[in-house]
């Protein structure tokens, strides 16, 4: 995949739409929050769905794989600054290992 630029800021955007779209279902279903609560939940995931759309890879399962190992850090982010729960070094150290497999699906050289 030859990567474009501001790949890395859509994959972060699309991670923030669908953590937040997730969140907003999860508060309705685990946390007693009204109904009201899917509605931007389910715009939240269609960004998402969108953003991930905008990857320059002619295919998709790739651009897929590569956005895991950002939402995984970008979740681990959000357990920190939305649920206030900071990540143990454990959830650090499968961060970093899923980061590091996302750069080789993004940055290494791919048969066309």
């Amino acid at each position: 995949m030859t990567m474009a630029p501001g790949a890395l800021v859509v994959y972060a955007a699309a991670a923030f739409a669908e953590i937040s779209g997730c969140y907003a279902f999860w508060a309705w279903a685990r946390l007693d929050r009204a109904a009201i609560w899917l509605l931007p939940g389910i715009v939240s995931l269609a960004v998402f769905a969108w953003l991930l759309t905008r990857i320059h890879d002619p295919f998709a399962g790739r651009a897929y794989a590569a956005y895991g190992g950002v939402y995984i850090v970008a979740s681990l982010a959000w357990l920190w600054l939305v649920e206030r729960h900071p990540p143990d070094r454990w959830d650090l150290i499968g961060g970093v290992i899923c980061l590091v497999g996302a750069c080789v699906i993004l940055f290494a050289p791919h048969a066309p």
